[in-house]
């Protein structure tokens, strides 16, 4: 009893310790009522992690206020191990698909394991000094935004190793629909493992338990896992990231167009990687008709040689249409793809071996090959959707958006 009312004060100090004056008065009168991240809720998990060894799956998005989730618990005497940092690192501070490389944080001393690149799964001697892994990490709610690949792994390790993960959940900014096609298992790879749409329309502690219900980790094995919730949130929850989640979605406009603008990355288009609007526009030297001309650039920490590098682009500026009322905001879009294919004359090789990992088939692109509509080709996923939506509907932690 000693114990757990010790954790108690501590949950409320960290809490208290990681808000501005204004909002510690904020937080007194709407605690209850407030949305909170799983990690905000420490009264919760600190009696979960108490005297174990942790090791915490995270980056720069696992904060608890101003300050993040590792640095807070270890000021409290939480005995953090180790860190283990997706694609961009742990800090966030590299470029998608750039390898990271396993190394020390200079503010805490504690060994970062990168779990990217040829290391994508945690092994026996990464988990030989852990008790506990505890998992927080901002997710955007696509099929192809390595996170959830990686959660997948580390469970996977987790079952594999009888080791426990508790998942500190976050709002999914595109949680309120579901849409895009589903994958097809022939087209499986890291940046779609499993056989959902492209935007899946589920947190990270919902997709969890996905993975474990529904056998999808490695020879069906299922993991020892516990979900802390969000506080107050629903599907249709309008949630704004107070963090980018990687160097190329640095607002909400990007993130929000990413389901529909991210195909573009298996063809010749550009979408401003390289700019200061990545995933806001789209673009390419020889399109006739265009609203903006920009220039690709590296950028250390967003962009390394990237498309059309210090070419001028001919393109559209679409970060005006991502606003919270508009059009674009709940549905995949399609017909950006489809006029820059037919601005380019339909050349036999718009369509690269990489669109169709990240659309999950091979299905869309010999659509649009064949000239089909927008409309006809959201047509053909219908049926997949509400089969998927079924699946999906068991494991909803928090209520649904309205169909």
């Amino acid at each position: 009893m000693k114990n757990l009312l010790t954790l108690f004060f501590l949950a409320i100090y960290l809490l208290a310790a990681c808000q501005s004056e204004d909002s510690k008065q904020v937080a007194k009168v709407t605690l209850d009522t407030l949305l909170r991240t799983g990690a905000e809720q420490t009264e919760k998990y600190l009696p979960l992690i108490q005297d174990k060894r942790v090791a915490i799956v995270t980056n720069q998005t696992g904060n608890i206020g101003r300050k993040h989730l590792v640095d807070s618990l270890i000021s409290i005497g939480i005995k953090v191990v180790k860190v283990m940092s997706p694609e961009h690192g742990f800090r966030g501070e590299a470029s998608a698909g750039e390898h990271v490389k396993s190394s020390i944080d200079t503010k805490t001393g504690l060994p970062i394991v990168s779990l990217y690149g040829n290391h994508k799964k945690p092994t026996a001697a990464d988990f030989s000094d852990v008790d506990i892994i505890l998992f927080d990490l901002q997710d955007v709610g696509v099929r192809f935004y390595t996170y959830i690949s990686t959660l997948q792994y580390v469970m996977e390790a987790c079952a594999d190793f009888n080791k426990p993960i508790l998942i500190l959940d976050r709002p999914n900014p595109n949680g309120h629909f579901v849409d895009g096609p589903v994958l097809k298992g022939n087209f499986k790879s890291f940046v779609g493992m499993q056989p959902i749409p492209i935007a899946h329309g589920m947190t990270v502690g919902e997709y969890a338990k996905m993975l474990n219900g529904e056998g999808w980790l490695n020879g069906g094995k299922q993991c020892s896992l516990t979900v802390i919730k969000v506080n107050n949130y629903t599907h249709n929850t309008r949630y704004r990231l107070p963090i980018a989640p990687s160097p190329n979605l640095p607002n909400m406009a990007s993130v929000y167009l990413y389901p529909s603008l991210c195909l573009f990355e298996g063809t010749p288009i550009s979408i401003g990687r390289g700019t200061n609007s990545p995933f806001q526009l789209y673009g390419h030297p020889d399109f006739k008709q265009f609203d903006t001309v920009f220039i690709p650039i590296s950028i250390r920490g967003k962009s390394n040689n990237p498309k059309w590098e210090n070419k001028a682009c001919n393109g559209y500026y679409l970060g005006e249409l991502a606003g919270e009322m508009g059009p674009y905001f709940n549905q995949i879009n399609l017909f950006w793809l489809i006029d820059a294919y037919n601005e380019l004359n339909k050349p036999d090789d718009f369509f690269k071996p990489f669109f169709n990992l990240l659309a999950g088939t091979d299905e869309l692109s010999k659509q649009i090959k064949a000239g089909l509509s927008e409309e006809e080709i959201k047509k053909t996923w219908e049926k997949d959707i509400e089969s998927f939506k079924l699946i999906r509907k068991k494991y909803l932690l928090y209520p649904d958006f309205k169909n």
